[in-house]
C-alpha cells in the first residue's frame, strides 16, 4: 500500500478517527533526512499495509496540525492508536530501525 498524504482538514478523520493504527510522517519538501526516509517508509507501507497506515503531513502546507502537536524538528514519526500518538521518533534512521520501532509498538 502506498503511503497516503494526510491534511490538516483530512487529519481528523484519517488519523485520530482511524480503525486501524496511523502512523504519521511529518516532513518537508526542503529536508533532507526527510527524503532519505522517504522510500523505506514506502516499503515499510507494502511490507506492514495490512497493519498499519503510514501517512505523510507536509508541515509547510498543512502547518496547524504540526503547530497543535507541538512539532519542533522533522522528520518527526508519530504512531497513533485510537486518536493517541502511542509512540513517536525524531529524525531519520535506516529502514531496519524503523520497521523494527514500528513493529515493536503495533
Amino acid at each position: 500500500m502506498p503511503t497516503s498524504a494526510v491534511t490538516d482538514a483530512s487529519f481528523q478523520s484519517d488519523v485520530l478517527e482511524s480503525d486501524k493504527p496511523v502512523l504519521v510522517d511529518f516532513w518537508a519538501d526542503w529536508c533532507g533526512p526527510c527524503k532519505m526516509i522517504g522510500p523505506a517508509l514506502e516499503e515499510i507501507s507494502d511490507e506492514l499495509g495490512e497493519r498499519v497506515t503510514i501517512a505523510k503531513m507536509d508541515i509547510m502546507e498543512n502547518p496547524d496540525t504540526p503547530g497543535k502537536l507541538g512539532v519542533q524538528g522533522i522528520p518527526y514519526l508519530a504512531l497513533y492508536k485510537n486518536g493517541e500518538i502511542v509512540a513517536d521518533m525524531r529524525g531519520a534512521a535506516p529502514k531496519s530501525q524503523l520497521k523494527g520501532w514500528l513493529e515493536q509498538q503495533l
